[in-house]
């Protein structure tokens, strides 16, 4: 089983919407064999707690633009850890430090990534290797 186009197509959003945001280390984890509530999970982490929140709101500001309605927000106050369940895709952007703690990529390393489309940073393009 693999996640529906629609969480592939709400999954690359959220990814731009993050990385617009500056977020690091973005992760799209296809759960659909070992989960039955949604498709993909989004990992991102921002740099501080003003970073997260950040990153979280362009997300579910451009997922809404899109149609998509968010089902449950939680962490918002502590800015910290903040989930988005939007159905077919589940969004956890994170500070640097939760994101390590919890790392669950490790907790979920037998499921498969979903290659993310974003921009090429042209300042990083043009840097000489």
């Amino acid at each position: 089983m693999t996640a529906s186009p629609r969480a592939v197509e709400l999954v690359q959003l959220a990814a731009q919407a993050a990385d617009a945001k500056q977020a690091e280390d973005l992760v799209a984890l296809d759960v659909t064999a070992p989960l039955q509530l949604t498709d993909v999970f989004l990992l991102a982490t921002g740099r501080n707690e003003r970073n997260v929140l950040a990153i979280a709101d362009e997300i579910e500001d451009r997922l809404l633009a899109d149609g998509a309605k968010p089902l449950r927000r939680e962490g918002r106050a502590e800015g910290r850890w903040v989930l988005i369940d939007f159905g077919d895709i589940v969004v956890h952007v994170f500070h640097e430090e939760d994101r390590q703690y919890y790392s669950l990529e490790r907790l979920w390393s037998d499921c498969p990534t979903i290659p993310l489309e974003l921009p090429v940073d042209q300042s990083a393009a043009d840097q000489p290797a």
